[in-house]
């Protein structure tokens, strides 16, 4: 299986860095993780004029990405899900997609692409903390899959 992250982000340097590549190192047992950050000079030039105008120019930006894979979209206002049900989300599948937005979040034409819309909480938090959330979530839900003991 591959599970593709892509994000809205700057590619830096990131205290969280190892977290990542241990996760996905714990991953790798399930499936093949790629790691995609984009932040291309119109998303810049976006945050300068509103709120409004990031979201399209996420939108824009993520458009290539979105493809027949099973693409799934975390944003605030997305379902709230257990981990059992994470887990099914990966359950039988070849290949799915993950999508972080930035600042500004996503605007509606974005998350109708998607398959599913997710919420990992209600707490406001970084691509940087949500990213290290849903890739122990992924984790998670392969471990519950397999009937491994790590999600007990």
């Amino acid at each position: 299986m591959k599970i593709e992250i892509i994000s809205i982000a700057k590619k830096e340097k990131s205290i969280y860095d190892p977290l990542y590549k241990d996760l996905t190192k714990m991953i790798s047992r399930f499936a093949k993780v790629e790691d995609t950050e984009i932040f291309p000079k119109d998303v810049a030039k976006a945050h300068i004029i509103s709120p409004n105008a990031s979201q399209k120019a996420y939108t824009k930006a993520l458009s290539e990405y979105i493809s027949k894979d099973y693409s799934i979209t975390l944003h605030p206002n997305g379902k709230l899900i257990d981990s059992y049900e994470f887990s099914k989300l990966l359950n039988d599948k070849m290949s799915v997609k993950f999508f972080i937005g930035g600042a500004y979040g996503f605007e509606d034409a974005f998350l109708q692409k998607s398959d599913k819309v997710i919420s990992l909480g209600k707490l406001t938090m970084s691509h940087k903390i949500a990213k290290a959330v849903l890739l122990e979530q992924i984790y998670r839900g392969f471990s519950i899959l397999s009937n491994h003991p790590y999600h007990k």
